[in-house]
């Protein structure tokens, strides 16, 4: 189907304007002639040159939670499933999302279910989604599925987004550290340079070391910003590789403050996910296979994966997950309470909810802490840079007194 523009007149006489997607022109009119207007102009909308470039723009995490939300607003209220899709692709304005949805729309109309049509855009909807979706679809919740899923993605964005803001300010002091830093090598420490090479005598070790420093910098500026780059790229390439992935995620659980941190964002991030999966009737050996995929920790993936084995040997969930060492003992013994009880999922979501305030203390404990440790820092490496160049200056001024 095409995208048509039109101009009609409304009973009042007054003007009005809007796009409709139908077969052609005729369908147009019949259409606006059941809602009361008088088409005056109908013609197809002229094509945007962009769209002709397939990997034009990308969906974003964002445009998702959005869409899931308004979509479980627009089932919920009872609206058919294509006139939703039809709403949210007109209203999306990430051209690149609104080509999806209405690709989605137009294979549903073919024949096609919610559940295969998502599945030929991975990228955009995860593994996550389509199964809660295809449970929907199967169960005939999907209103429920829906709410459900829209409401665990705010919450997964917004713990993102937690992190992220924890990182973000210790990120931007260091890397203003070393612009600065770099700035005094390679500008100010030469000046200094001229004026002590006629002095005649011996520099201080910490003026002549920064010299040394600044003369090592601007002689070898071109390979050294090569090694950095071949560096970082090596970095990347190593941390793609399963091994590299496994060796960085067991690091970064174990530094004092950051460890903490990222446990229990992985134990909130897993036990919502699989609460959220559980509850829309997803089998647990399925749940845990997604779940190990989106923990974005190889560790916690490992360990998820290894339990999901035992249960599919007969084991309960908490006893392989206690065997893991990975999960404070807190959280399995909640585990093994909720299993034995048969209210696993909102056993899940109790733990989900109160790893999330604990990630909320941890970041605003973790920021309060770094930003007088990070601004020492840059005072004590710029103070002592400047202290450093006026140490003979000093000297020369005791020998003249």
């Amino acid at each position: 189907m095409a995208v048509y523009v039109w101009v009609a007149q409304g009973r009042a006489g007054e003007m009005k304007k809007g796009e409709t997607e139908a077969l052609n022109e005729a369908a147009v009119r019949t259409q606006l002639r059941r809602q009361g207007l008088k088409p005056t102009k109908v013609k197809e909308k002229p094509k945007d040159l962009l769209e002709m470039i397939p990997f034009r723009g990308s969906v974003k995490a964002k445009d998702v939670v959005i869409f899931s939300r308004q979509f479980s607003t627009m089932i919920s209220a009872g609206l058919p499933l294509i006139q939703c899709l039809d709403i949210l692709a007109g209203q999306e304005q990430n051209k690149a999302f609104a080509r999806i949805i209405r690709n989605i729309k137009e294979d549903i109309e073919g024949g096609s279910t919610l559940t295969d049509a998502l599945k030929k855009y991975p990228k955009v909807f995860d593994d996550l989604f389509i199964n809660m979706i295809a449970a929907g679809e199967a169960g005939g919740i999907l209103d429920t599925i829906l709410n459900r899923l829209a409401t665990y993605l705010e919450k997964a964005m917004k713990l993102k987004r937690k992190v992220k803001g924890a990182m973000t300010y210790p990120a931007v002091v260091l890397f203003v550290s070393c612009a600065v830093i770099t700035l005094l090598l390679v500008k100010v420490v030469p000046v200094f340079q001229g004026i002590f090479s006629g002095m005649g005598r011996e520099l201080p070790f910490l003026t002549q070391f920064l010299i040394d420093l600044s003369n090592f910098i601007t002689n070898n500026a071109l390979y050294i910003v090569g090694a950095l780059i071949v560096a970082i790229v090596a970095l990347v390439k190593f941390y793609q590789t399963d091994r590299g992935r496994t060796l960085f995620d067991r690091m970064i659980l174990k530094p004092p403050v950051i460890g903490p941190l990222m446990r229990k964002v992985a134990i909130a991030k897993f036990t919502r996910t699989l609460s959220t999966m559980i509850s829309s009737g997803v089998p647990i050996l399925d749940g845990l296979e997604i779940v190990s995929r989106t923990a974005g920790n190889k560790i916690v993936e490992k360990a998820l994966m290894e339990t999901r084995k035992n249960i599919s040997e007969g084991k309960t969930i908490a006893e392989p997950l206690a065997a893991t060492s990975v999960f404070p003992p807190m959280v399995v013994q909640m585990i093994a309470v909720g299993e034995a009880t048969g209210s696993l999922d909102s056993m899940l979501t109790k733990i989900a909810d109160f790893y999330d305030d604990e990630v909320e203390t941890a970041v605003n404990a973790m920021t309060s802490m770094l930003e007088p440790i990070l601004m020492v820092f840059l005072g004590g490496v710029v103070g002592g840079m400047i202290v450093a160049m006026y140490l003979p200056i000093f000297q020369i001024g005791s020998i003249v007194g």
